[in-house]
């Protein structure tokens, strides 16, 4: 009798449909909080022998970080309290390991872990499964494509290139310098690197220095906030939830404006190479850039990249070509303004090579070491990519007997590394001769890796150089940096670091004798 009160099998009135939908409801639920409450314990576990700083018991360490500039110096200061290693945790369901000690970061950077599918994740909708966030089989075949794009023979070239869009930089700067007031040079270098990689890599011509704001500029900017945004915000983590959002709708729009970008970019030249197939017969007309070898490039198999495959590797270096660069740049000459005495060696040795030459060639940038020395030193302080992220894909015991399982996320901090006493003597004084040969032989493998290492290094680390070096030496030669006193730089890490506030430089025009 009282089995025939239940609902029979089939739903027979609209109470029935509400009676099994609570039911159904109630059962994910459970399932949803027995899962979080698993993966919450299995994560105390695997950090277990890692100590860290007290979490929150619902924000974890996130509510810590303000993003006011000080963000960094936060994690600096946990990794001079816990040794080599601690977990950092964002809310209570997902946490990663922050390592800083060389011997740890070796253990990690000799293997080929894939990046984490969690943080890279989050940009995967703006730079497609290119090179950044590919792994295995498939990461190994498009290393291989593109490494011949990398070469010095395609590289030489570039350095006339280079030093073209600098001195369009250098010469707005020039109209600014009578009003006597601070620059804000960060969006000014944005724009110059996005000029020099759309010209380089691409052969194309976007006067985006000399047409104000860029849309693309903009939506990268958008894009690297909301990012970082979403990581950081834990309810976001969910992409239904995230996408509802306002801020999921800014991150669609930002995303067709970059998508766009790069789309033109593509058509143009496959239209341009209707006729012209062949890498010899693109060398007779101009030099060979990035985007020939990406178009041209086949495997053993005569395989080439696939429509979804190029626009991935366009958009990933688009990015990862200028706004990476443009952060080593502009901390670069932050250092100079903020450390006189360096600035001025470098300006002796640059005319010593360059002359009254408004260029930079080839054969100049192995003749500027203390220049390169001084550049090392203001990427070791202030890293362009403050972090990298690898998933482990097998268990891994460190040097002191520590292990993690796999599956672990593992963040390795440039920044905390950089700046650890335990390493460098002195580490937040800016002394180039650190970067001396004698010094550099003596140094730890690891200890010191802004492009990373090992099989995943950054494959246009040497573009990037040559790059920093050509804007140091047509910028100082022309302008006497200062810093302004009343707006020192807020670091902030997004994709790469960056100022809250921008970074203001006083410039004094140098007259020639």
């Amino acid at each position: 009798m009282a089995l025939s009160l239940l609902p029979g099998p089939f739903p027979r009135s609209p109470s029935d449909v509400l009676y099994y939908g609570v039911c159904l409801l109630a059962l994910y639920l459970l399932y949803k909080v027995s899962a979080l409450y698993l993966r919450k314990k299995r994560l105390e576990r695997t950090f277990s022998a890692f100590p860290g700083p007290e979490r929150h018991w619902l924000y974890g360490n996130v509510h810590v970080f303000k993003q006011d500039g000080h963000d960094l110096d936060i994690v600096s200061g946990y990794a001079k309290t816990y040794d080599c290693a601690f977990p950092m945790w964002l809310g209570n369901f997902f946490a990663s390991l922050t390592v800083y000690h060389p011997d740890y970061v070796k253990a990690i950077l000799s293997r080929q872990d894939p990046k984490d599918n969690f943080g890279y994740y989050f940009i995967t909708p703006w730079i497609g499964k290119g090179l950044l966030v590919l792994s295995g089989q498939k990461w190994y075949q498009h290393r291989k494509l593109l490494t011949p794009g990398f070469h010095y023979d395609v590289l030489k070239p570039y350095i006339g290139i280079m030093s073209n869009c600098v001195n369009i930089m250098l010469d707005k700067w020039e109209k600014l310098v009578p009003e006597k007031k601070p620059v804000e040079l960060f969006h000014h270098v944005s724009l110059m690197t996005l000029d020099t990689i759309m010209k380089c890599a691409f052969s194309y011509e976007s006067n985006c220095q000399l047409d104000g704001e860029n849309e693309y500029i903009k939506a990268v900017y958008e894009l690297c906030f909301l990012a970082n945004l979403r990581f950081r915000f834990f309810p976001y983590h969910s992409d239904f939830i995230f996408n509802l959002s306002s801020h999921g709708f800014r991150f669609r729009r930002a995303l067709k404006t970059v998508h766009g970008h790069t789309e033109k970019v593509i058509k143009l030249r496959k239209e341009s190479l209707k006729q012209e197939t062949e890498l010899e017969k693109i060398k007779k007309k101009r030099h060979l850039d990035f985007l020939d070898i990406l178009l041209c490039a086949k495997d053993e198999n005569g395989q080439g990249l696939s429509d979804e495959d190029l626009r991935a590797e366009v958009d990933t270096f688009m990015f990862e070509g200028h706004d990476t660069t443009a952060s080593g740049v502009s901390w670069t000459l932050y250092c100079m303004a903020k450390y006189p005495e360096h600035q001025e060696k470098c300006r002796e040795e640059i005319r010593e090579v360059l002359g009254d030459r408004t260029t930079v060639e080839w054969e100049d940038l192995s003749k500027l070491p203390y220049t390169t020395m001084c550049i090392k030193e203001s990427m070791r302080l202030y890293p362009p990519v403050p972090a990298v992220a690898r998933e482990l894909k097998e268990p891994i015991t460190f040097f002191d007997g520590r292990s993690l399982p796999k599956g672990s996320v593992v963040l390795l901090s440039m920044f905390c590394m950089n700046r650890s006493p335990s390493s460098w003597d002195n580490p937040e004084v800016f002394d180039p001769l650190r970067f001396s040969p004698e010094n550099s032989s003596k140094r730890h493998s690891h200890m010191y890796v802004p492009f990373s290492a090992g099989a995943r290094n950054c494959i246009g680390q040497n573009f990037a150089m040559h790059e920093m070096r050509v804007a140091l030496a047509l910028t100082l030669p022309r302008f006497e940096l200062s810093i302004d006193p009343d707006n020192e730089p807020l670091k902030i890490p997004q994709l790469v670091l960056r100022s809250k506030n921008g970074i203001h430089l006083y410039m004094k025009k140098i007259e020639r004798a």
